[in-house]
């Protein structure tokens, strides 16, 4: 019987955290809805060291530097840095001849932070730009990238996320999941709390970061697997904001196959862990100390690190009601209600929601529906399945960062 007592506290407790947790998000929604930021036109002025991480990456380093060199921006203002890192392809000759410089890092590199931390700190040394741009090898960059970057850096912005889709969102159901989920990232987190005030998150790839800010932190000082959401959480330490340009657009290859996606989202729930670990305490010491922006930056940022943890939360839930079904043993929810019950422990109510959710988020965006509309039903099934990534991380935790490969050369004309 003390059992059973027990058992029903902590479905009590676990229904506690998950409501507060879906309330927090959903206050944001109506926020997604507001008008995107438009900012102010300015003459351009930042020098940009464009930077670009690559792992065997020779089908598609050429189109990337291509659309770099196709930019709407002075070329005496940008430089393309190309940093070739454990390949034993053509990486650094196809970069070569599509017009990049190349760099090489003097010491052993085991993650895309690793080569951020060697080359940022010979950009400080040279003195010689203002502020870099990262993106990743599979990329492709939209013309008005660094104009728009450029306008957000003179506006004040010394860090910034631009808008990230998808140049294969109709290869593959995985594809398309993707697609959709950078999508909601785009306007349900990063415009959202860019519309309130609060800080974007640096999302991988077609970011920029001024570099006397990476000056004043230390360099560049990431040490998860993760080092975009540890570097936007080092800038809420910061007293500085990530601020939202949708302007700057990336195209990314996506993922084609399961196996691709469950390896790299194995990398990201191990980088959300360990952040969690390394930046909780920061964060929570900081919370009343550091104005209202200050707790509000670092109260979202601890929600967000907290996701998988969430997720864990409502699967144990899940099991432990089913359970409790099954004896026939009545127990509490918070709040008692059968439309609560219904949201987190209905399949068919779950799976509604998350369709509803893709299908917005893809017309809100402007995205064709028609081609979309296998990974809008199967979007589910994708979110689902972070339940197991999550809890096998909480066991197993990933210890190397892994390249996926690219194949997918497209130029911008192909895209659009």
């Amino acid at each position: 019987m003390r059992m059973i007592s027990a058992l029903d506290s902590v479905l009590w407790l676990l229904s506690v955290c998950l409501t507060l947790y879906m309330c927090y998000y959903a206050i944001f929604l109506p926020c997604a809805l507001k008008r995107r930021r438009i900012w102010q036109a300015h003459p351009a002025k930042c020098r940009f060291a464009v930077l670009v991480a690559a792992r065997n990456e020779q089908a598609v380093i050429g189109h990337l530097v291509e659309s770099l060199l196709a930019q709407d921006y002075p070329k005496e203002l940008y430089d393309i840095y190309v940093i070739p890192n454990n390949c034993t392809d053509n990486t650094e000759e196809a970069a070569r001849a599509a017009g990049a410089q190349i760099l090489t890092c003097p010491f052993p590199v085991h993650s895309k932070g690793d080569v951020l931390r060697q080359v940022v700190a010979m950009l400080d040394k040279a003195g010689k730009h203002d502020a870099i741009c990262v993106f990743d090898a599979d990329n492709v960059v939209d013309p008005g990238f660094l104009q728009a970057m450029n306008n957000a850096w003179c506006g004040g912005a010394r860090a910034a996320q631009g808008y990230r889709d998808s140049k294969n969102p109709h290869d593959t159901n995985i594809s398309g999941n993707y697609s959709i989920y950078y999508w909601m990232v785009n306007r349900f987190y990063s415009h959202a709390r860019n519309a309130v005030g609060l800080s974007a998150i640096i999302n991988g790839s077609g970011f920029m970061a001024d570099l006397a800010l990476l000056r004043q932190m230390g360099g560049w000082n990431t040490l998860t697997l993760t080092e975009d959401i540890e570097f936007t959480t080092k800038c809420i330490l910061n007293q500085t904001r990530v601020e939202w340009v949708p302007q700057a657009i990336t195209y990314d290859e996506q993922p084609l196959t399961f196996g691709q996606s469950w390896r790299q989202r194995c990398r990201w729930s191990t980088g959300l862990y360990q952040c969690l670990a390394y930046y909780a305490l920061p964060l929570l010491r900081g919370l009343f100390t550091h104005g209202i922006w200050g707790f509000r930056a670092r109260f979202d940022q601890l929600v967000f690190l907290f996701a998988p943890v969430i997720q864990i939360f409502w699967l144990i839930s899940l099991f432990a009601g089913q359970l409790m079904r099954m004896l026939q043993i009545h127990y509490q929810l918070f709040p008692s209600t059968p439309v609560f019950t219904s949201l987190f422990l209905s399949v068919v109510v779950s799976y509604a929601v998350s369709a509803a959710m893709a299908f917005a988020v893809t017309a809100l965006e402007g995205k064709p529906i028609r081609p979309m509309l296998r990974s809008i039903l199967t979007y589910w099934v994708f979110i689902m399945t972070w339940l197991p990534i999550n809890t096998y991380c909480l066991i197993h935790r990933t210890t190397e960062w892994k390249a996926i490969a690219h194949t997918r050369g497209m130029s911008l004309s192909q895209i659009k």
